[in-house]
């Protein structure tokens, strides 16, 4: 299939910018969890708060987490934030915040003035430890009162029972008390208080920290008076308004590498066919005869359509799978670390489904191209000798051919679709005990405050993509295995070497009909594979204006005689020439230009009679076309027709007579007016009336050309100028009729074979 990639060169744009969509395609995919894990997090667990950040915050809580910060951190702190009160406001914006938070009217305020998210990064991490101490600090005086809390931080922080003590009131603000306090303190004994704060704090996972932070904004905010459904409505929103615009952007690039995948598919699947169908062209008739008819119509429709899907598949699974894969692991190991042994269990289990089902499944689908051949055999045969099945019969036994064919075809999809059938509810179940083992474990984490509900919904959604990944990549290794089959075929056929090709410097026939000649010179001739030469030592002459006949038995090689003429074989031994120019070293298309071959089986193309003649000479005037059906002797039954020149002539010519199908394809020949007329037998459906009508228009019209005719009749070429009589493949007599009638036993046998004693004298 590699071979085959080199007609993608024509289509590197559209491949670079399906890699480029393709990639975009799997990043907005890969996000999508990601921003709804936020959601969930952020917008409905924590009320849109994403950081322990406030955005606004009261002097008086703001002082209460200042005890809790050394100098350096209150220093940061206070870079970030801006007082904001009735007098230290403008009045733009005093009107400005009030409007946000009420309270400015009665207390100041600190503001956020920083959007950085590096900054915002270093801020959550001060704030959220201070936060969490204040909101341990309230819990403990609701616990213990104020006297316990001092004296916990007492027994826990001896030093502290140096500084100057004050009497203590069970209603005083515990807050008040621990800032009168570390005005007393030393920094080293401040510094041991913290500690002890934060001692109890070092076992909470992050999440109860947050949840503690979150539940602590809150608060604030709602104190702030700000509305806080509207707040979380308003985070939703943006956020979901994100979602739907990256799902938006997803499905863009997927329509956008779905697009350009079909238009390079098939426009790789138009080259290739193409460069076959030319290819083919260009075979001799025994590389016709080596791959077999029926074979060739498979390779350039069934085998080129499924290289065409593999493409089509490769640009649109094949590399967002592997992106995906890489993209949803990672993803899912930054979300949950703790849940990620999950997919170290997962995916090789999955890897073993998938090689064992490919592995059985592969070699059904390399015999499915088999099998077609041999159904489109049988179906061809049948259609072109319906006739003779028909007349002898045969339909029984062509139709249990059919079925046999047809049967085999069947029975092997029905595995590979039995294969695939057997393996969906496995990876079904796969997958649904993941998602049930993710809940599970999940659970236990969520429990233990070690992840979040959003994290646990956002790792299962990168799980299922990881799971999607493998079985679209299982997808693409069931349907290469076809496709690779099919371009070994593809490639087969381009493998084959004409054995007739045109030399690399040729030599011009120039059209000359009063003086053309041909001659054979001791040509021999053998099939490919044959035991013996059909034909051994041939040699004779021919020139313009005269008519040369070729007769004997049938099998003597007399088609195989003028088969040899343009070409369609090359010889083995000896040498064709015309005008004294080895046929060899002539341009097939100059050589065929300079002869006018009606085979032996004639054959005509669906279309009109105007066409199927002029397929002789495209640019014929209608005249010409008249005057060749006229010497042809197809004229007359084509002025019978309806539609005159314009009848419908089906395929194969099916429509029309065998004699009628003969004389246009003379007439075909005619109107191309070559140098050279070979006639392979192409009288024999014409009655004894039309074939001496048409030898004497022949002889007439046509005086100056010069005439090879193949005949089963010797009423056919006993006008001849030149007989030659064939017999086991060599001349066993040349002459005229009556030459030959007494120096040739052959011929006089067939003569006598025709005619009575009396019509012989």
């Amino acid at each position: 299939m590699i071979k085959l990639m080199r007609y993608l060169k024509p289509f590197s744009i559209m491949v670079f910018f399906i890699l480029i969509f393709a990639f975009f395609q799997a990043l907005a995919d890969l996000n999508l969890p990601n921003v709804m894990s936020d959601i969930i997090n952020n917008g409905i667990q924590r009320n849109g708060i994403e950081t322990a950040v406030p955005m606004a915050i009261r002097k008086g809580e703001f002082d209460k987490i200042s005890l809790f910060l050394d100098d350096s951190e209150k220093s940061f702190v206070l870079e970030n934030y801006i007082l904001q009160d009735k007098n230290s406001s403008s009045k733009e914006d005093f009107d400005k915040y009030v409007k946000d938070y009420k309270i400015l009217e009665n207390e100041p305020i600190y503001i956020l003035n920083t959007k950085d998210k590096e900054t915002i990064d270093s801020l959550d991490k001060i704030m959220g430890r201070g936060i969490l101490s204040v909101s341990s600090i309230n819990k403990l005086v609701e616990d213990n009162g104020v006297p316990g809390v001092l004296k916990m931080f007492s027994e826990q922080n001896p030093n502290a029972q140096e500084a100057p003590q004050m009497p203590i009131d069970p209603n005083a603000d515990i807050f008040t008390i621990l800032s009168k306090t570390l005005e007393h303190m030393t920094p080293e004994q401040s510094e041991k208080m913290r500690d002890t704060v934060s001692e109890k704090m070092k076992d909470l996972p992050d999440s109860m920290i947050s949840q503690a932070a979150t539940s602590y904004i809150t608060d604030e905010y709602k104190a702030l008076g700000v509305d806080m459904n509207k707040y979380q409505q308003g985070y939703i929103l943006r956020m979901g308004g994100f979602m739907l615009l990256i799902s938006a952007g997803s499905m863009l690039c997927t329509l956008l590498v779905s697009f350009l995948s079909s238009r390079t598919a098939m426009g790789f699947g138009r080259d290739v066919g193409r460069a076959l169908f030319t290819h083919v062209e260009s075979f001799s008739l025994s590389e016709f005869d080596k791959v077999g008819t029926a074979s060739l119509i498979t390779r350039n429709t069934n085998d080129i359509t499924q290289v065409q899907n593999a493409v089509m598949m490769i640009f649109r699974m094949m590399i967002t799978a592997p992106m995906m894969c890489i993209g949803g692991i990672i993803m899912a190991v930054m979300k949950s670390r703790g849940l990620s042994w999950l997919i170290l269990v997962v995916i090789p289990i999955l890897l073993v489904v998938i090689v064992t089902f490919a592995s059985i499944a592969i070699p059904y689908f390399k015999k499915m191209q088999v099998l077609t051949d041999k159904l489109n055999l049988v179906i061809r045969e049948k259609l072109m000798g319906i006739r003779v099945i028909r007349a002898f019969n045969r339909e029984d036994y062509e139709g249990k051919r059919f079925d046999t064919a047809n049967v085999n075809l069947v029975n092997n999809a029905m595995k590979i679709f039995r294969i695939v059938a057997f393996m969906m509810p496995i990876m079904m179940l796969l997958m649904n005990g993941t998602t049930l083992s993710i809940l599970w474990f999940g659970a236990k984490s969520i429990d233990a405050g070690s992840i979040q509900i959003g994290d646990m919904m956002a790792f299962m959604q990168y799980m299922m993509q990881i799971l999607m990944s493998f079985m679209m990549l299982t997808m693409m290794f069931v349907m290469l295995p076809r496709a690779q089959a099919s371009a070994v075929r593809i490639n087969e056929v381009f493998a084959v070497d004409p054995k007739i090709s045109d030399a690399k410097e040729t030599v011009k026939l120039y059209s000359d009909a009063k003086n053309c000649t041909l001659e054979f010179k001791d040509v021999t001739f053998s099939y490919p594979g044959a035991e013996s030469p059909a034909l051994r030592n041939i040699s004779f002459k021919s020139k313009s204006g005269e008519i040369t006949a070729i007769i004997g038995s049938t099998g003597c090689g007399k088609s195989t005689l003028v088969n040899l003429i343009p070409r369609f074989y090359d010889i083995d031994s000896g040498a064709i020439e015309i005008d004294g120019v080895d046929i060899r070293k002539v341009s097939q298309e100059d050589l065929r230009h300079k002869i006018g071959f009606v085979p032996q089986k004639a054959t005509l193309f669906s279309g009109t009679i105007l066409e199927n003649i002029r397929y002789g000479k495209e640019d014929a005037k209608e005249e010409e076309v008249e005057k060749a059906a006229e010497i042809s002797q197809a004229l007359d039954f084509i002025s019978e027709k309806e539609e005159g020149f314009e009848t419908y002539i089906s395929q194969g010519g099916t429509n029309v007579s065998g004699g009628q199908k003969q004389r246009l394809s003379i007439a075909r020949a005619l109107v191309r007016k070559p140098d050279i007329y070979v006639f392979d037998d192409s009288f024999s459906a014409l009655d004894f009336k039309t074939d001496a009508n048409l030898r004497a228009a022949l002889k007439k019209e046509v005086k100056d050309a010069m005439l090879i005719i193949v005949a089963q009749r010797v009423s056919t070429v006993m006008d001849a100028d030149r007989i030659m009589v064939l017999e086991g493949g060599e001349i066993v007599g040349m002459g005229t009729h009556k030459e030959l009638l007494d120096t040739c036993k052959t011929y006089k046998e067939i003569v006598s074979s025709q005619f009575s004693e009396g019509e012989i004298a």
